[in-house]
This record gives structure tokens, C-alpha cells and sequence, in this order.
């Protein structure tokens, strides 16, 4: 998709520069806070991988030419104030030149009444059940038992989300679909199988299913 965006209009600070906060395009989750001047954003935007300004070494730098985790970015987008960046990237390896997923690790606060949930937070829960395998863990008793009783598990989630679904129960049928998600993500655990695997083949999906919508309105065009 064509974007006709004046990079002009952005506002730049004394130094020429822009702050740029790149996200992961399947999890979400920040990696990095990088500087673009008007040239590392150009390269940016032709090459479509990211290339920032080190402040340090006062020269561009190509994310990925030396470790070869590139970042290849699906879209820019400027703030309300045009003064800052997202740039959401679909990732080659680690962002944090420390080797970590991304360079935010240090948690400096924590609320005690009030628990950050995601999909990424319990399979990385899941697999530390696997590994660490704790005693009176309902986790660590599918793992124990093995693949087939994981399986059987799934299946009888299944039903239940049908029969729930059936019965028009709304609170009930969301129970029965977490109980299900929970299950299948043992399972993945099980077969190592990631979050990231499946938002990947979702995405391939939504490409296609994009390009089988435009193909049939051309087609109803014609």
C-alpha cells in the first residue's frame, strides 16, 4: 500500500534526530529505542530494513549487517506530535546487541495487586513447568504423562467448548475456550511448537485471504 507521507513534516530535534520505538510485529512486545536522522529513515524506507543513528559512534548503522538479525519493517508511524516513531519490524534474531529478545530486561517496578497477562507469558510459564517439572502442578502431570493424555485432554476441551457453544452460554462458552487454549499451548509446549509459529501461519493466512478478497472484487469489477 502506497502511503504518500511527507517525511519533512516530522519533527526532528537540535541534533536532526527522531526517536523510533521498534515493536515486534507478532508479539508485540518493545524491543528497542533507536534514533533515525532524515538519511537512516530514507534507507529505512527503501531498503525496508531498519537503519538507525548511533549517537555514540555518530554514524548510521544498518540493524543486522554485522550480526544478521535484521529487522525487516512492516509499517512507520508517526505520533500525534509527529515528534517520534513506531516502527513495527518482523524480526531475523535477537534486537538487544546483549543477545536478548529485546533490550527491555530490567524490571525497575512491579504492582502487587495487579499481574501483566499474554499469551507469550503463560507458554513461557508452560515451559518452565516442563522443565522444572514441580510437584502438585496439574502441568507438570500432563507433562508426565505424555503426549497421549495431552491429546485426549484436547479433545475433551473440544467438545466442551461445542457443547457450550450449543447451549448459546456465552460465560460459560469463554471458560470452556480458555480451558481449550490452555490445553493446546501444553501441547504445543509438548511438540515445541511456539506462539510465534502459529502467529506466523495466521499471518500467512490473512495475506492470502486478503489477496483471494481483492482478486474477487476485481473479478465482480469486470
Amino acid at each position: 500500500m502506497k502511503v504518500n507521507f511527507n517525511i519533512e513534516n516530522l519533527k526532528f530535534d537540535e541534533k536532526g534526530l527522531i526517536p523510533a520505538i521498534v515493536v515486534d510485529s507478532f508479539s508485540k512486545k518493545v524491543l528497542t529505542l533507536a534514533y533515525m536522522n532524515k538519511e537512516s529513515l530514507k534507507i529505512s524506507m527503501e531498503k525496508g530494513l531498519t537503519c538507525f543513528y548511533s549517537r555514540s559512534r555518530q554514524e548510521l548503522w544498518l540493524k543486522g549487517e554485522t550480526s544478521k538479525n535484521y529487522q525487516h519493517i512492516v509499517s512507520i508511524t508517526a505520533d500525534c506530535d509527529r515528534d517520534a516513531l513506531t516502527v513495527v519490524v518482523e524480526k531475523d534474531g535477537p534486537a538487544c546487541h546483549k543477545g536478548t529478545d529485546s533490550c527491555f530486561t530490567e524490571t525497575v517496578w512491579q504492582s502487587e495487586d495487579k499481574h501483566e497477562f499474554s499469551m507469550d507469558g503463560l507458554y513461557e510459564l508452560l515451559v518452565g513447568r516442563k522443565t522444572e517439572m514441580p510437584d502438585n502442578s496439574y502441568t507438570t502431570y500432563l507433562f508426565s504423562k505424555g503426549l497421549d493424555k495431552i491429546l485426549k485432554k484436547v479433545g475433551e476441551e473440544c467438545t466442551e467448548v461445542i457443547i457450550a457453544a450449543k447451549d448459546q452460554d456465552k460465560k460459560e462458552t469463554v471458560y470452556e475456550i480458555a480451558d481449550l487454549a490452555y490445553h493446546v499451548m501444553v501441547l504445543m509446549v509438548e511438540n515445541g511448537i511456539s506462539v510465534d509459529d502459529v502467529r506466523r501461519e495466521l499471518a500467512s493466512r490473512h495475506i492470502i485471504d486478503h489477496k483471494v478478497k481483492q482478486e474477487k472484487m476485481a473479478s465482480d469489477n469486470d
